[in-house]
C-alpha cells in the first residue's frame, strides 16, 4: 500500500481544495492531510476564518481524504509528525511555496530520504483560492 500526505491550510474550502487532494489521492492507496495548527496559520498567513478542528473535519469528510489530521504548533518541527504518519509520497500542490530540494534535504537530514516529493497539477478556475473567494465577495458586495 503507498500511503500519501498532503498538508495545507484549508481555510475556507473551495475546489482547489478539492482538485489537489484528489490528484494527491491519485498518487498512492492512502491520503493523511495535515491540516495546519491555528497557530501555525496566524503566523505564516492570517487569523483563520475557521478553527483547525472545524478544517479538520471538513477536510476528513472529502472523498479522497482517508483520515485528516492537525499539525503540530509552530514551535515544533514539521516533520515530527512523519514517523506517525510514515507517508512514501509527500504531495506538494502546485501553488504551495515549498522548496522542493529543501525539503528533500530535510528529510535525508532525518534518515527519511526515501520519501518521494511530488507537486500535483494546478487547478486554473476564477476561484481557485481562497483570497480570491474573499476578494470576489468584497467586490460582489461592495457592488451592491
Amino acid at each position: 500500500m503507498k500511503r500519501v500526505l498532503a498538508v495545507g491550510v484549508f481555510d475556507l474550502l473551495h475546489a482547489g481544495h478539492l482538485h489537489y487532494l484528489e490528484q494527491a489521492k491519485s498518487l498512492g492507496d492512502h491520503l493523511t492531510v495535515v491540516v495546519a495548527h491555528d497557530d501555525t496559520v496566524r503566523q505564516r498567513k492570517h487569523e483563520p476564518v475557521t478553527s483547525q478542528e472545524l478544517r479538520r473535519r471538513m477536510v476528513g469528510g472529502m472523498k479522497p481524504v482517508d483520515v485528516a489530521v492537525v499539525g503540530n504548533p509552530p514551535e515544533k518541527s514539521i516533520y515530527d509528525i512523519l514517523p506517525e504518519i510514515n507517508p512514501d509520497i509527500i504531495a506538494l500542490g502546485f501553488d504551495q511555496e515549498h522548496a522542493e530540494d529543501g525539503i528533500r534535504r530535510s528529510l535525508a537530514e532525518l534518515g527519511l530520504s526515501h520519501i518521494e516529493i511530488r507537486r500535483v497539477e494546478g487547478f486554473t478556475e476564477d476561484l481557485d483560492g481562497t483570497r480570491k473567494i474573499i476578494a470576489r465577495i468584497i467586490e460582489l458586495r461592495d457592488a451592491e
